[in-house]
């Protein structure tokens, strides 16, 4: 697209905008975005699930009329998405005819508004392409992990949680933290954390594993500068504990006060809920709800997903034995770098996408960084790798 190139991806050129190939590009892109959506299959479903709804003995079976109508809702969502950009190029399609017609050069920055904005919103929808997974359209249970390097790594952690939260608010998405344990000093050991958008989890998933960072350090009396590691894991959450049956008989359930952060919104009571899984010891909590009913209902909804992962997991294994998913969060098993002394630096070690802006980073500006290891692992698909 001119410019010569995409808009808004480089920062304006000197030349004017060709707005004729400008908007025949956005038209494939368009044309493409009804491809990626599968507009002809959405409206069959939708007249099927229309009529699902329809049903007055629809809510006999509440798990189903759920499931129903969640997926009518997603079919509508996709359905005004491809009809929103259709309108909008039409719009400014009609607005170029006029500027060619009557040479009113006053039109040219509404245009260029259209032109723009389509061409945020056709970015946005490329990325489903990229997307290969089951779950990928999941909301996500995500955990981070304080590891090597003390306080540090502590400091570090809660950092990456405020990374995420910010990255979640500029998505439009919801971030529940369920459980925070604070660090000995400073920070956290772990926080647990669920995020509710549509393909939360395949975007968080190209942020699953060790996370670096390099700085002087503000725990050290001598300001000496400090290497420290934290780990990101993500699985999905799956919908109404689907898939998953959970025995009450392999439970332990622990309360306790909750503690920690939280501030007024956390009941001082004993209301947090510790669930451990006896067959395979993975253990959940949560503290953040008003109730002790609450914080065990979301702390079943974290062990279900966790425990589906753990399936699949077990199932791939046997399949790809040499799966480095799970290395060490320490030195060498790093998926980036933050470095912010001696130099300013951000840099992804499996695509070799870099920033220098790392405030921007660590204030959630991760779209780039999750879009070059999506594109990646599409490649890597391509090739049979």
């Amino acid at each position: 697209m001119a410019r010569g190139d995409t808009p808004g991806r480089g920062g304006p050129e000197p030349d004017r905008l060709d707005l004729g190939g400008a908007l025949a590009s956005l038209r494939e892109r368009v044309t493409e975005a009804g491809r990626i959506l599968g507009t002809d299959r959405l409206e069959l479903r939708r007249a099927e699930l229309e009529k699902a709804v329809s049903e007055p003995n629809l809510w006999d079976d509440p798990d189903h009329a759920r499931n129903v109508t969640r997926e009518l809702g997603k079919v509508n969502e996709d359905l005004e998405l491809a009809a929103g950009l259709e309108e909008s190029l039409s719009d400014a399609e009609t607005l170029h005819e006029l500027l060619q017609e009557e040479g009113d050069e006053s039109l040219r920055p509404e245009i260029e508004g259209h032109i723009a904005d389509l061409d945020r919103r056709l970015s946005a929808l490329e990325l489903r392409s990229l997307f290969a997974g089951k779950y990928d359209g999941n909301d996500a249970v995500a955990e981070i992990h304080a590891s090597a390097g003390g306080t540090d790594a502590q400091d570090w952690a809660e950092m990456m949680l405020r990374m995420y939260t910010r990255w979640a608010e500029r998505r439009g998405f919801e971030l529940e933290v369920e459980e925070a344990t604070p660090g000995q000093e400073a920070g956290l050991l772990s926080a647990t954390f669920l995020v509710r958008g549509r393909f939360a989890y395949g975007l968080l998933s190209a942020e699953r594993g060790t996370h670096r960072l390099v700085r002087m350090s503000p725990f050290d009396a001598q300001h000496r500068r400090q290497t420290s590691f934290a780990s990101l894991d993500v699985v999905p959450l799956l919908e109404d504990g689907a898939e998953i049956e959970i025995d009450e008989k392999d439970l332990r359930i622990d309360t306790y006060r909750s503690s920690g952060a939280g501030g007024q919104h956390v009941n001082k009571t004993d209301s947090a809920v510790r669930i451990t899984h006896l067959p395979t010891g993975i253990v959940v909590s949560c503290q953040n709800q008003r109730s002790q009913h609450q914080n065990k209902a979301k702390a079943l909804e974290v062990l279900g997903a966790k425990l589906s992962e753990r399936q699949r997991a077990e199932h791939q294994a046997t399949l790809d034995e040499l799966s480095g998913d799970r290395n060490d969060s320490g030195w060498g098993n790093q998926i980036r770098s933050y470095v912010l002394a001696p130099y300013q630096q951000v840099k992804d070690l499996r695509t070799n996408h870099e920033t220098g802006n790392v405030d921007a980073v660590l204030d959630g500006d991760l779209d780039d960084f999750i879009e070059a290891e999506l594109r990646r692992r599409a490649e890597e698909r391509r090739s049979g790798h």
